[in-house]
């Protein structure tokens, strides 16, 4: 797939005009959005990147079109994760309503930002050392049993990173408007705004290590995995008002999540194979007869299984709901 620099450049352009928009549009003046303004922007959203992916597939070949759709339904469900613990953060510091609008478009921005930091590095390493697959795969099935058997309950809020920052910087008790800042009898006073960008700012951290070796495992072509990652983030605020309520009955995202992960997982491993180099696995010589998974069951399998995961999770909820009527 031959990508210009130019053609980079446009895309990178537009996508922080994208974003600039929203903030002078949506976020600058704190309010709440309604249900109607958060649907109409996530269905622009959802199908501008829908309409990238069909341009991708007619001008570039449907194999990269595949690639893309794959890669960003992967992180999309990775980015509606992203969004249950943006809420248990935003609920551990009691952010106003008004506000969170600001806390997510600063969240959003952060999340690019280490996701565009970690393509690079993913892209040089893939690049120059073919061996970096099995580390990739190993660490995806690791995350993949983290995310099926780990405790999701931990509270970001009360985390060592911004323990750190309470201890070292002067915090106040209390918001002043959405101001990170705020000068009380004349000293400098920061606020629990900012505790809270810190606090989502340590999450995308973690999720950007989860995200960009699940996508390189679905593609090796950086624009892809960029313009992916872009399009799961553009419209994630508006979702997460939108579906605020359905997060909490997504009770089987975590473990979606985890077979989209183990999967992908299974599907570098299986690529190391075929591209082997290391001297102590079969000679160095690469392994044929390992199956390649090919991108077409790669997208129905990552689909089917957040769909049965959606599906699955609004059935349990419905029946602990009756059955909470009915004692």
């Amino acid at each position: 797939m031959a990508v210009t620099p130019l053609i980079w450049i446009i895309t990178i352009g537009v996508t922080i005009l994208f974003f600039v928009y929203e903030f002078f549009a949506h976020v600058r003046k704190p309010h709440e959005p309604t249900i109607a303004e958060s649907a109409r922007w996530s269905i622009f959203y959802v199908s501008l990147a829908l309409l990238f992916g069909v341009g991708m597939g007619l001008v570039s070949g449907w194999t990269y079109g595949g690639e893309y759709f794959a890669g960003y339904l992967t992180e999309k469900a990775l980015s509606i994760d992203n969004l249950f613990v943006f809420l248990i953060v935003m609920a551990g510091f009691a952010v106003p309503k008004a506000y969170q609008q600001k806390v997510l478009m600063i969240g959003i921005i952060i999340a690019l930002i280490m996701r565009g930091a970690f393509i690079a590095v993913g892209a040089a390493l893939i690049e120059n050392y073919s061996w970096i697959f099995y580390p990739m795969g190993a660490l995806l099935l690791f995350l993949a049993y983290r995310q099926a058997f780990g405790s999701h309950e931990s509270d970001p809020a009360n985390g060592k990173v911004v323990g750190f920052a309470r201890r070292i910087l002067p915090i106040t008790d209390t918001y002043h408007g959405d101001r990170l800042s705020v000068k009380i009898d004349g000293k400098r006073f920061f606020t629990p705004m900012l505790l809270t960008i810190v606090a989502i700012g340590f999450v995308d951290l973690v999720f950007a290590v989860d995200s960009i070796p699940a996508i390189y495992g679905l593609t090796e072509q950086a624009y892809i995995v960029f313009t992916a990652n872009a399009f799961a983030l553009m419209g994630l605020r508006q979702l997460f008002f939108l579906i605020g309520g359905l997060l909490e009955r997504l009770v089987y995202l975590a473990q979606g999540l985890a077979v989209i992960l183990a999967f992908i997982g299974v599907k570098l491993v299986f690529h190391a194979l075929h591209v082997n180099e290391l001297p102590f696995i079969n000679g160095g010589q690469h392994i044929d007869w390992i199956p390649d998974i090919p991108i077409w069951f790669s997208l129905l399998f990552i689909a089917a299984t957040i769909t049965v995961a959606t599906v699955a999770s609004l059935a349990k909820t419905r029946r602990d709901a009756r059955a909470g009527l009915e004692r």
